[in-house]
């Protein structure tokens, strides 16, 4: 999750995107009864968290991937964990004294995280670190982010399929561009289906706050909304729409435990394999300072856990969009024989045309379906 720094962001993140000491390999003896080399000491990695640990959210898909790095390292790595800390001057204060107690690699996975990173990463240039959803790099900092959207425009195929009303609704934190992205792509997946689909936003202008999140999806559900998506930190929108007998698309994890009948698909980001192959190169000193942007072809993000009451077909349907995304051969931000348009009829993907990178990484637009304007 990202603190609220989205004018910065806009105008700044388009020119970005997509130490550790080195432990040598143990040496070879060069004759008979020559002492071995001590074994080499685990690499200390240190992860910090904006929220809880909780059954699954943000939080939760990061702890995963701390997880599946002790899972493929084993007593190679030694892994350390801080949750809960809030943006700015806490997380500065938590960075730095990972740095200072010998953790070699450190993943930040927070925007607001970002200023924190670097400011510490000046301080300690022989540790990586890892700014997760940051732009901003630097020789010992590294930024990496996931294609949301991608998954986002497949949620919506599934979500345009199963509404009845035709209406959706989106919890959303902070209108920063990845938030607009998710916003953009679920309603653009709706409409390719249903071509009169709307979404109706409603701002939180926090990430993590579950009686507001429910009380949100609870407003949304009494204006015609029978299906959900949300950009927040809780599983408290699945509760929500479970309670109510509404569906909803589950986001970061699978939260079919919390909507077992409300869940019709989730929209995950897989971390493991990223900070596995990250804290290996910090071992063998090919670390480099690198900015990835993943998606579906890279498996970092995925979109499966339909619920029981999703049909086959459509499952089927959006596995298959899912392949052809990763092929290359489906771009969300694609336009067809018309153009693609804004909520304020404002042409913004010419007929035919695709967006690059450049025009979807500061996003400031609802497109033309959303039902809301950007909070200020």
């Amino acid at each position: 999750m990202y603190k609220n720094l989205a004018t910065a962001l806009r105008a700044a993140c388009v020119s970005a995107l997509v130490g550790a000491v080195f432990i040598s390999p143990v040496a070879a003896q060069t004759g008979a009864g020559a002492p071995k080399a001590a074994p080499a000491a685990p690499v200390k990695a240190g992860f910090v968290y904006v929220s809880p640990i909780t059954e699954a959210g943000w939080t939760r898909q990061h702890e995963e991937g701390r997880k599946a790095v002790e899972a493929a390292l084993g007593s190679q790595v030694k892994t350390t964990f801080v949750e809960n800390v809030a943006e700015g001057a806490d997380a500065e204060r938590v960075i730095r004294d990972l740095a200072a107690t010998g953790h070699q690699i450190i993943f930040t996975p927070s925007f607001g995280y970002m200023e924190p990173t670097l400011k510490v990463a000046k301080d300690y240039p022989n540790v990586k670190f890892e700014s997760i959803t940051g732009y901003k790099t630097a020789p010992n900092v590294a930024t990496a982010n996931a294609r949301y959207y991608e998954g986002r425009y497949l949620a919506g195929i599934a979500a345009g399929r199963m509404s009845k009303t035709g209406v959706a609704g989106f919890v959303a934190g902070f209108p920063i561009p990845e938030v607009l992205q998710g916003i953009n792509a679920f309603t653009l997946g709706m409409r390719s289906v249903n071509p009169q689909a709307t979404v109706k936003v409603v701002w939180l202008n926090v990430w993590f706050d579950p009686p507001k999140e429910r009380d949100a999806a609870m407003a949304l559900f009494n204006q015609d909304v029978d299906v959900i998506a949300f950009h927040t930190g809780s599983t408290a929108v699945m509760a929500a729409a479970q309670e109510r007998g509404k569906m909803a698309v589950a986001y970061h994890s699978d939260m079919r435990r919390t909507g077992p009948d409300a869940q019709i698909v989730a929209v995950t980001h897989q971390w493991g394999a990223y900070y596995t192959e990250r804290v290996r190169a910090m071992q063998n000193g090919t670390w480099k300072s690198t900015n990835l942007w993943g998606g579906v072809r890279e498996g970092m993000i995925r979109v499966g856990d339909f619920g029981p009451r999703v049909p086959a077909v459509v499952q089927q349907e959006v596995l298959n969009a899912q392949k052809a995304i990763g092929a290359g051969m489906l771009q969300p931000f694609r336009a067809g024989k018309a153009p693609v348009r804004d909520n304020e009829g404002q042409e913004r993907i010419a007929p035919g045309q695709a967006l690059t990178d450049a025009q979807i990484l500061p996003m400031n637009w609802l497109v033309e379906g959303v039902v809301g304007k950007l909070a200020r």
